[in-house]
């Protein structure tokens, strides 16, 4: 159970949400009291979604899946060090989740970093379930570009926008 009032910042492209986000988002809400979904923004990069378009699939996406913690959930944007955004909003923990060995390197040598820069702010790493783990945001944009199949991997919401998008 969550302690009082703790507040987590799970960061991420969202580029799209897809049921493995949704999956860490869940266990995250078994740690913290209130989840901060923070997109990030960079301006070097050209997403498939724009932010609002991102943030409303999330919020769609967690009604749909979970209306009852709506309110222990919140969308922001980020285009600084992650430990500064979380800081700025009230958050003590940042959230990663782990598919495999690979990113257990990767965010490690994140988590370093950032308690360097930030030991007030606490990693918890929260492991992608099985069904989860092959789910990546960049292939689920892949495949939806290509015409493939992707109901599995995505929330209504998002497949519905993916779709819209091919389309147009």
């Amino acid at each position: 159970m969550a302690g009082p009032m703790t507040t987590a910042f799970y960061p991420g492209s969202f580029d799209p949400i897809t049921n493995g986000h949704l999956d860490v988002l869940v266990q995250a809400l078994n740690v913290a009291s209130k989840v901060i979904v923070a997109i990030g923004i960079h301006p070097g990069k050209t997403p498939l979604f724009s932010f609002e378009e991102k943030a409303n699939l999330i919020r769609a996406s967690l009604a749909d899946a979970f209306p009852e913690k709506a309110s222990d959930i919140s969308v922001v944007s980020f285009d600084n060090l992650v430990v500064d955004a979380a800081r700025t909003h009230g958050a003590t923990l940042l959230i990663r989740g782990l598919r495999d060995g690979t990113d257990l390197d990767y965010e490690m040598q994140m988590a370093g970093m950032n308690r360097q820069m930030a030991p007030d702010i606490q990693t918890i790493f929260l492991p992608a379930g099985t069904a989860s783990r092959p789910i990546t945001a960049t292939l689920v944009r892949q495949i939806a570009a290509m015409g493939g199949d992707v109901s599995a991997f995505v929330p209504a919401a998002v497949l519905k926008a993916l779709q819209s998008k091919r389309k147009s």
